[in-house]
């Protein structure tokens, strides 16, 4: 079954397989943070680090077709 939120239902067991790749460097953030009391200035090597995980994967993830509008438009027209 799955969790209620809401009014959507979510199944645990499908996400957790998927990819998280940059958990580590965001868990370390977030103890850091904890640690310094939300002083963000202790904590810019950790901030760093994630943003460059962050930017990594943006630019690592290139689409190979169009967006989901640009074929939900495409069906559309189809439908008319």
């Amino acid at each position: 079954m799955g969790r209620k939120a809401g009014q959507l239902y979510l199944n645990p067991k499908r996400f957790a397989s998927m990819n998280k790749p940059c958990m580590k460097e965001m868990i370390s953030l977030l103890n850091c943070l904890s640690l310094n009391h939300l002083n963000d200035e202790k904590c810019a090597r950790p901030k760093e680090l994630l943003t460059t995980c962050m930017e990594a994967q943006t630019s690592s993830q290139k689409k190979a077709f169009g967006s989901i509008n640009y074929h939900l438009q495409r069906l559309n027209k189809g439908r008319k």
